[in-house]
């Protein structure tokens, strides 16, 4: 059953105004910035803007860091499109430079979120701030035969915030209720493309758990565009995730993921679910 998603409670996480309110190490701003150049033969202050996911300000401070540094130079004006923009290229220290950064981290493109940013965000869009309402239940689980009574007591368990366990015999709808949980959630949260701990990027969005609730640069309500200078572009608006897993977790599943051929990180599933649903199915048979 496909409810509305409603607009979005949760405020937008502020876009950053000047680089220290990244909260991100320099070296690691610039290496990104010569990875992602490199990478995706970027060339203009508006690609790296876009590429990073930084306001275009920002871009172009980044860029100017980097050519005081003799690892990134001016190519002279580029013309097209009915403007024109000045051009920049890698140097070969910057080229250099790059690959070796790559060399230990083939992470490139959007700008990494400090994880205690991030927590303050996951703090400022928890289940505990949502009204759920016994009509909102009904509209998810409707098509379900219940208990009389029982939606009045999982609306409480729902935004507690902490775990629910549901148990009975196989097929009695237990799977068909945690989808319906996820569904009466019904609004939208921010979630981080990647988040940055102790100079290590982990990736967290995924687009087979996350769906964006609009496409970037979309016209939100407002009318406002929200690929502007509104909100910090580093971060996505999503539909509270809900991921499932079943007798085929193991202990490792829940760590950090390592890919030793791309040297990155992928988030674990539970930090994926952060802000909706992380179901157990067949708890036991694990």
């Amino acid at each position: 059953m496909n409810m509305r998603v409603s607009e979005t409670a949760v405020p937008a996480p502020p876009a950053p105004r000047q680089l220290e309110d990244l909260g991100l190490h320099p070296v690691l701003l610039r290496d990104l910035l010569l990875k992602t150049m490199f990478r995706q033969n970027l060339s203009t202050a508006a690609e790296v803007s876009r590429g990073m996911c930084l306001p275009l300000p920002l871009a172009q401070e980044l860029i100017d860091i980097a050519r005081a540094q003799k690892l990134v130079e001016a190519t002279g004006t580029l013309r097209g499109s009915g403007s024109s923009e000045m051009g920049f290229q890698l140097t070969e220290s910057g080229k250099a430079r790059a690959l070796d950064a790559l060399s230990q981290s083939e992470y490139h493109g959007a700008a990494p979120v400090p994880l205690d940013a991030y927590r303050e965000q996951v703090r400022r869009q928890s289940v505990r701030n949502i009204r759920i309402t016994p009509e909102r239940l009904k509209a998810a689980m409707g098509h379900l035969i219940l208990p009389e009574g029982f939606l009045d007591e999982l609306g409480p368990a729902i935004t507690s915030g902490r775990s629910v366990l549901m148990y009975g015999p196989p097929g009695n709808g237990k799977s068909s209720i945690a989808e319906g949980i996820r569904q009466a959630l019904g609004d939208t949260i921010w979630v981080p493309r990647a988040v940055e701990y102790a100079g290590q990027v982990i990736a967290v969005f995924d687009p087979i758990v996350h769906t964006p609730a609009e496409e970037e640069g979309e016209t939100g309500s407002s009318g406002l565009r929200l690929a502007g200078s509104r909100h910090d572009r580093r971060y996505i608006r999503c539909k509270r995730p809900a991921v499932m897993t079943g007798g085929e977790l193991t202990l490792d599943m829940l760590d950090l993921r390592y890919n030793p051929v791309a040297r990155t990180y992928q988030a674990p599933l539970q930090m994926k679910a952060t802000g909706g649903v992380f179901i157990v199915d067949d708890l036991g048979r694990q």
